[in-house]
């Protein structure tokens, strides 16, 4: 997950922030980690040795359990660190946040499939492109019936709370085409990859670490098309590559926050040229021209899920849950 606090804040406020909002509920280790890193100036004078956009509090805990720290109290945590930061700075300096939660898919899914199918998926943000094969997931919403592939029943079952009118299908949408774009694409047939994306889950989130698993063979089976590269300068010509006769959609989650403001409002005017819909799930008052809907109910870590600009519900950003807004 990507965070969506102010980038400009002291070190010491991001990390509070990501306790206070982020963690808080989701995972008692990373809220008490990053309490405690807040509280702590030599900790703090270590991450301040990395550039700012390298010192996000899952960027670093992510970077220290891949380097083999321990789960526990934050002393404990913190003695390690700083035994351990060589490895650690190396780690941060080299890798990024690439959450690939395939479990986000049963937020894209009631958008999806309200869609003219077939569909020709462009992800940006990609990172190994799990959340490109909607179509080979089951999903579970509340207590109805699962919806399966054509295929029969996966082994990657997708849980999803809902509230409100979510539009939920009968049947998956069709997907015949698949691609995505990121900086530095992940390979989940490559151990170290795999490792990466698996450091990238939160210490508490076993479900989410097996589907990883699970998701990751079913994408090893039948590889996406994913482009290294900047998502703005890469975006039209990768569209140009999706077959006629299929829509287009673009899609990402918690992707935009990493762009500059310029960036963001070059990507969201490139987007709306192209030929087809845009389906984005970002924190609130990170894509220009979003308004997000205050006045519905909503937590403070509830993501924006808007199609072409829209919000259409307030989701929880791992895929959790989805309180629906407006229809599709």
């Amino acid at each position: 997950m990507r965070e969506t606090m102010n980038p400009d804040a002291s070190t010491a406020a991001r990390y509070r922030a990501f306790a206070e909002v982020e963690a808080r509920g989701m995972s008692a280790t990373y809220e008490a980690w990053a309490a405690g890193v807040a509280g702590d100036p030599p900790t703090i004078a270590l991450i301040e040795e990395l550039p700012v956009a390298k010192r996000q509090p899952n960027l670093v805990f992510s970077a220290a359990r891949f380097q083999g720290a321990p789960l526990g109290p934050y002393a404990v945590l913190r003695d390690w660190l700083h035994r351990h930061w060589i490895e650690v700075r190396a780690t941060v300096l080299d890798h990024a946040t690439q959450t690939n939660e395939a479990g986000r898919c049963a937020l894209h899914l009631p958008v999806l499939a309200a869609l003219p199918g077939p569909l020709a998926l462009l992800e940006v943000g990609a990172s190994a492109g799990l959340c490109l094969y909607p179509d080979r997931y089951t999903y579970r919403y509340d207590e109805r019936p699962p919806i399966e592939p054509s295929g029969g029943p996966s082994r990657v079952v997708l849980d999803c709370e809902t509230n409100g009118r979510v539009p939920i299908p009968e049947r998956l949408p069709e997907v015949v085409w698949r691609a995505g774009i990121d900086l530095n694409p992940l390979d989940v047939t490559h151990a170290d990859d795999l490792a990466w994306l698996d450091a990238l889950i939160w210490p508490e989130h076993d479900d989410r670490r097996t589907r990883l698993r699970e998701a990751a063979a079913i994408v090893a089976a039948e590889p996406p098309r994913l482009v290294a590269g900047d998502l703005v300068e890469e975006l039209a010509r990768l569209a140009a590559e999706a077959p006629a006769g299929a829509t287009l959609v673009v899609l990402h989650t918690a992707v935009i926050a990493y762009l500059d403001e310029e960036a963001k409002r070059r990507f969201v005017a490139e987007v709306r040229r192209l030929d087809g819909h845009w389906l984005s799930v970002e924190g609130r008052s990170i894509v220009p021209g979003i308004a997000a809907r205050e006045d519905a109910p909503n937590a403070a870590s509830d993501f924006v899920l808007a199609l072409d600009g829209e919000q259409l519900a307030w989701v929880q950003p791992h895929g959790r849950a989805i309180r629906w807004i407006g229809t599709p």
